[in-house]
């Protein structure tokens, strides 16, 4: 998102294998828990069918994201949709396999799904996007998985279902009083709808916060005329870069603007100076972005 979100660290798959058939074949591959992933597995059966309730019944083909230890897939392959269940836990992905049934209509792959494409990953059913996206995520990728998928992928997906931080869903559905970065990048690209909490005990172990079920349907176009992607999210990036303070303050910081330039670029966008990047609605991110536009600036790096 024109780096909005922080980029990751420390989370590669192995040169040569972004994406890889899961076949059991090494007996050390004992599937246990790796607290460096962030892993938290999906145990409460109640939880798993209102997850399960809650994706869209369009038919369209589906890509797991952290299957883990399998609670949402045989479900999902169970309704007749077509599933890849991509696992960047090798050894996870080994033992999740044989614990399936055996169906044409389903695959799970040791992978990073922040490395490859829906596109590459669909292959292995020999189908093709259009596909959903569902996972129980790890939350260290909750922000680079938003991004990947609403504005870097290829093939973005039309809608997803994901399990998340509650603190991360509540930024992400925010109304502007309460909105952040996060909040107005991911609004841009689609519609988000919080749709129930879930306790830490759902959970084994159990995290030390509770969780959210986010789902997001993409929106077919861009909800606000901006001059370009890239312009709205510098001037969005520069109001959240210092939240705390006035809006004109944390533009003429963040844009080493002249001395009064900022108050007089937010009054002719009819936005009071004293105002705080939170409290803006995104059609008052796009005149900004306008303005800022015809002001001959030069083009968002």
């Amino acid at each position: 998102m024109h780096g909005l979100f922080p980029r990751r660290a420390g989370r590669r798959t192995a040169p040569g294998r972004r994406l890889g058939v899961a076949v059991a074949r090494r007996p050390s591959a004992d599937g246990r828990r790796r607290p460096a992933l962030g892993q938290h597995f999906l145990r409460d059966a109640a939880v798993r069918d209102a997850v399960l309730a809650a994706v869209p019944d369009d038919g369209l083909p589906i890509v797991e994201v952290g299957p883990g230890r399998g609670a949402l897939t045989g479900g999902l392959a169970g309704a007749g949709r077509a599933v890849v269940a991509v696992e960047f836990d090798e050894a996870l992905a080994l033992r999740l396999r044989p614990r399936l049934p055996v169906r044409d209509n389903l695959r799970v792959l040791h992978g990073d799904i922040l490395e490859v494409g829906l596109r590459e990953a669909l292959a292995a059913i020999a189908r093709t996007p259009p596909a959903g996206l569902v996972g129980n995520l790890p939350y260290a990728i909750t922000a680079p998985l938003l991004r990947r998928m609403l504005s870097e992928e290829p093939d973005p997906p039309p809608w997803l279902v994901v399990m998340v931080q509650r603190e991360v869903a509540r930024q992400v559905v925010a109304p502007p009083g309460r909105r952040s970065l996060l909040s107005v990048s991911v609004q841009f690209y689609a519609q988000p709808e919080q749709l129930f909490d879930v306790p830490p005990d759902a959970f084994d172990p159990p995290p030390g916060v509770h969780s959210s079920l986010l789902r997001l349907q993409r929106r077919a176009a861009a909800p606000v005329d901006v001059p370009s992607e890239a312009r709205f999210f510098e001037v969005v990036r520069a109001g959240f870069a210092f939240p705390r303070k006035q809006l004109h303050n944390a533009l003429a910081r963040a844009m080493w603007l002249e001395p009064g330039a900022a108050p007089s670029w937010l009054r002719a966008c009819g936005i009071d100076p004293a105002r705080r990047a939170a409290t803006l609605t995104l059609e008052e991110w796009a005149r900004l972005a306008w303005e800022r536009e015809r002001s001959g600036a030069p083009p968002p790096a």
